[in-house]
């Protein structure tokens, strides 16, 4: 089969790779669709660690061709799954916190992912996609569900206001699922003005552009005692900076952007004079039948956040397009149906 392997740092290649065979208790995926996240580029690049070589890819849809042992009722079945995959049976596990698993792995970083014509996954994973949700619609479920955990994370309720710094894909996810749970005055920041077109588009009542003025002046205009919820999405120490000095007293402040391994200087006093409540947002659980059900009944709705349709014959071209962060550029998914 054709796919996408990562043999290290700096080092890939579509190539020709054997069909892989399912563990037992695993199902074999035929992919119809893979949407190309910023993490796969710390994958490739060597930012984020991962069990070289590795297919990257965790953000898919596909039908499940065979299973191994248990589960044939899911064969034929279009599916979605969670990429966790953990033992099942220790504490963590059991209270449902299955990345504290003490053998978790991801699919797309420690397994093989996504960016093949056929990938497994564990056959408990599995959830079944309705049919009027698209596949396209289906790949983009991920980071939905970081959204969904994000607000979980800080104990998001209804009317309260939510200032989102970055409007890049998981911006946009917390602007749809801010807009779903009855949140109000939400404010996206960017400094790509297509990135604030699309936010505009998709609802959001402010948007303002982070190169222009001063920007805690402007967002003191929207949120006087300011907002009772930040999202720092982008993974940059300016922003940081920003959600720790525009959350107000008692504010929460959530950490949802991936910074590289990059160290940087924040001022401490923000959060401890403040009593500022700030939680790491970087791993998210058992969300994914909720983003599911939101999506089936046209509660939220992220496809037009795929920009760009195409194929894995295209992946260099969708890297440097990734990279330079062009105008109007949110979110690649490869159609597999096309071919890879």
């Amino acid at each position: 089969m054709r796919a996408l392997v990562a043999s290290g740092p700096d080092k890939y290649a579509l190539c020709e790779v054997p069909k892989p065979s399912p563990a037992p208790g695993w199902a074999l995926i035929r992919v119809l669709t893979a949407a190309f996240c910023a993490t796969d580029l710390e994958v490739l690049c060597g930012g984020i660690p991962a069990r070289y070589p590795i297919i990257p890819g965790h953000e898919w849809c596909g039908v499940v061709e065979s299973v191994n042992d248990a589960g044939a009722e899911w064969v034929g079945k279009t599916v979605v799954a969670s990429n966790d995959v953990c033992c099942l049976t220790c504490p963590a596990c059991r209270s449902g916190l299955w990345r504290n698993c003490p053998s978790f792995g991801e699919i797309g970083f420690a397994y093989d992912g996504a960016y093949a014509q056929y990938l497994c996954v564990p056959v408990y994973a599995l959830r079944e996609l309705p049919a009027t949700v698209s596949p396209i619609q289906g790949a983009m479920l991920e980071p939905l569900g970081v959204a969904l955990g994000t607000l979980d994370k800080v104990g998001a309720k209804l009317g309260e206001t939510l200032l989102i710094l970055g409007a890049g894909p998981i911006g946009l996810n917390m602007l749809a699922a801010g807009k779903a749970a009855g949140m109000r005055r939400i404010a996206v920041v960017d400094r790509i003005s297509g990135r604030l077109e699309r936010a505009v588009a998709m609802g959001a009542p402010y948007t303002l552009n982070g190169s222009a003025g001063n920007m805690a002046s402007e967002l003191q205009k929207i949120y006087p005692n300011g907002p009772d919820i930040v999202i720092e999405c982008t993974g940059s120490e300016e922003c940081l900076g920003l959600a720790l000095s525009i959350a107000p007293k008692s504010g929460r402040v959530a950490l949802a952007g991936y910074a590289g391994g990059r160290s940087m200087t924040v001022r401490i006093d923000d959060v401890h004079v403040k009593n500022l409540h700030v939680v790491g947002s970087g791993n998210n659980w058992n969300v994914l039948d909720r983003c599911i059900d939101l999506v089936a009944d046209g509660v939220v709705s992220t496809e037009c956040l795929c920009t760009e349709l195409t194929t894995l014959a295209r992946f260099d071209d969708v890297v440097k397009i990734a990279m330079e962060r062009l105008e109007g550029y949110i979110k690649t998914v490869f159609d597999m149906r096309q071919g890879a």
